[in-house]
């Protein structure tokens, strides 16, 4: 099939999408199919990455390569592909219960190396699949329907771990905005290097004080609203526009920022990086090496002796 015939229902999948009626995963969806569409991405070299929770199903659902990974562990899975073959287009779909408790560690990770891959949170501020559970996403004091008593923890900031991690693209959507969010996952899969996008998502079924009103009447876009630059031109312009996103971050009550954060073009990224230290990197990275002919390995158990018996440690 030819680049220019693909449209956003070239990348749907026939799996039965099960997700409870009005949930913001389908508008996450939608957008995502026309990102890819009006950037012509070949389905075979775009892989979707997810983790657990609802939107771990996002892959069945798409028409691309997909991955469905352990709960906390979608990132490292979705560097080990990129890294293995630079030349795919990686995004990742977890939430926020996923990204921010468990796999928060692989978070911060990923914004200090600025891999070139696109991160899409799906930030519900509740375990939607185990009922309802307050995510690290949900303030202190809140109590959705399924909680018995109020939350008890205080809430993550995604857009400040973000900029303090080091992600080098950073936006916040909202899937009742679905051109908006298609125009910042555009975007963001063109930005070269760790691009994170933190997406306002009702959850219709558990979480009775995030609605679609309650969103509806807060959220603004920073680019049409303010006079408002998050493009860092030089690397010393960086500190600024990072304090500058930083407010933003922590702006909340009646008014919600949406829109684009913080862009760094500035910072190398990892691949780039690797290809310094490993000058045949960009040309041989990993996936295109042989390994095998006619079903034999180039190195046998010999071969791996002799290259690895320098780091054998004998005990006893």
């Amino acid at each position: 099939m030819a680049l220019k015939q693909l449209t956003p229902a070239s990348y749907r999948s026939d799996v039965w999408n099960d997700w409870c009626p009005g949930c913001g995963n389908f508008g996450i969806v939608a957008a995502m199919t026309q990102a890819f569409a009006e950037l012509g991405l070949a389905p075979e070299s775009t892989v979707v990455v997810s983790g657990i929770g609802c939107s771990g199903k996002t892959p069945h659902f798409l028409n691309v390569e997909g991955i469905h990974t352990l709960h906390g562990r979608s990132l490292p899975y979705a560097e080990g592909i990129r890294l293995a073959n630079p030349n795919l287009t990686v995004v990742v779909n977890a939430g926020d219960g996923d990204l921010l408790g468990i796999g928060v560690g692989h978070f911060v990770s990923l914004g200090r190396r600025n891999i070139d891959m696109t991160v899409i949170m799906h930030d519900n501020t509740v375990y939607g699949l185990t009922k309802g559970q307050a995510a690290p996403t949900l303030g202190r004091g809140l109590q959705p329907k399924a909680l018995p008593k109020p939350n008890i923890q205080d809430a993550i900031n995604p857009i400040a771990l973000a900029l303090a991690s080091g992600y080098t693209f950073i936006a916040r959507g909202y899937t009742s905005r679905v051109k908006h969010l298609k125009e910042i996952i555009k975007q963001a899969i063109e930005h070269k290097g760790s691009a994170f996008i933190d997406v306002l998502q009702p959850c219709v079924t558990y979480d009775n004080i995030h609605t679609v009103e309650y969103y509806n009447k807060r959220v603004y876009d920073l680019q049409e609203v303010e006079k408002w630059d998050p493009v860092v031109k030089s690397q010393e312009e960086a500190p600024q526009k990072m304090a500058q996103a930083m407010l933003k971050a922590y702006e909340g009550g009646d008014r919600i920022p949406i829109g684009v954060f913080y862009v760094n073009p500035n910072v190398p990224t990892y691949e780039e990086r690797l290809n310094e230290r490993l000058k045949t990197y960009s040309q041989m990275p990993p996936a295109a090496q042989e390994i095998d002919r006619a079903g034999v390995p180039l190195i046998g158990n010999e071969g791996f002796e002799r290259i690895f018996s320098k780091y054998v440690v004998t005990v006893g």
